[in-house]
């Protein structure tokens, strides 16, 4: 049974499987994003991926079956059949590394500025991407980072590293906090692909979810970011679940593809550091659907590609619908 559209919005709405302890993985937690701090496993069925964290109760359970192959149950039904992807650096194919774990900003769906965690050196990193490409398996490298001290220092801190990067000759995505001329900086240093996090479309619920942080900047840096490093290069998230209308986030999303930017609609995850300090629902199925199918109908208008992606989660699928490549 290969997993479809609608199986993999299901998975993704529930966001937790249960496995048997043989399954269970054995290496580091995730320390990117709202899920910092989890372990996660990723199920692939025929073209489609999708990643879930690993839970001790879940209405999901994996379970073994001949060889390598797995299935996923509902409740005792079968919902799809597959196999267990061992991700390279967080995610398949990908060396995905954070280099700060630590952020100053205080964005209520994130677990990150209470974690606490490392400041990666180049050095480090640079070991790190190394050991990846040994195993064959190294195909992009995407760097994310919350921000130490400032979003002008980090980004330095980020180009220096893309710079050195440059010699392992695969395409280089990054994600940062913008700053003033962030992305001339980390285009001249070798970046291919940029993302820049908008979160919440909703203006209404931005200043509640998202304090010290300027919607109208991030904006600004998307629009600057095109024009270095052109359409579909550019990213966004965009979080479903924070208590937003679906209309504000119709709007939203027009208004970046518009721009050349491509949304990446990310389900929120109620991290047990963050529960309670804001609403925040899992979107069911239909709505994820409902606005994958609208961004892809808002690409395609814009003339946007989703499956050109070099990098990041557009590249890797495993977290969202993504146009183009989901449907």
């Amino acid at each position: 049974m290969v997993m479809d559209l609608k199986t993999k919005a299901r998975l993704i709405s529930v966001g937790r499987i249960e496995l048997p302890e043989i399954l269970r993985p054995s290496g580091p937690v995730s320390t990117a994003g709202p899920g910092a701090g989890e372990k996660n496993v990723f199920f692939r069925s025929g073209e489609g991926r999708v990643r879930l964290s690993v839970a001790e109760s879940s209405p999901l359970k994996l379970a073994e079956l001949k060889g390598t192959e797995v299935a996923i149950f509902e409740n005792g039904h079968e919902v799809a059949r597959g196999f267990l992807e061992k991700p390279l650096l967080h995610c398949p194919r990908q060396a995905y590394i954070t280099v700060s774990e630590r952020c100053i900003y205080y964005c209520k769906f994130c677990a990150v500025p209470k974690l606490s965690g490392d400041v990666k050196s180049k050095e480090r990193v640079m070991k790190m991407v190394a050991e990846a490409q040994d195993t064959g398996e190294l195909e992009a490298i995407s760097l994310t980072s919350g921000v130490e001290r400032s979003p002008e220092e980090e980004v330095e801190r980020v180009a220096d590293i893309v710079r050195s990067l440059r010699r392992f000759d695969v395409p280089i995505g990054v994600s940062v906090t913008p700053a003033l001329r962030s992305s001339k900086i980390l285009k001249t240093a070798g970046a291919d692909e940029i993302k820049y996090n908008v979160e919440c479309l909703d203006p209404d619920l931005f200043g509640k979810v998202c304090p010290g942080v300027s919607m109208e900047k991030i904006e600004m840096a998307l629009l600057d970011a095109v024009g270095h490093f052109g359409e579909n290069r550019v990213f966004s998230n965009v979080i479903v679940g924070l208590g937003e209308s679906d209309r504000a986030l119709r709007e939203g999303i027009d208004g970046l593809a518009e721009i050349g930017v491509l949304p990446v609609l990310r389900a929120v995850y109620p991290h047990p550091l963050r529960r309670d300090e804001i609403k925040m629902i899992r979107p069911s199925p239909e709505r994820l659907v409902d606005l994958a199918r609208f961004t892809r109908k808002v690409l395609d208008e814009h003339g946007l590609r989703g499956d050109v992606a070099e990098t990041g989660c557009y590249r890797c699928t495993g977290c969202d619908l993504i146009p183009h490549r989901d449907l």
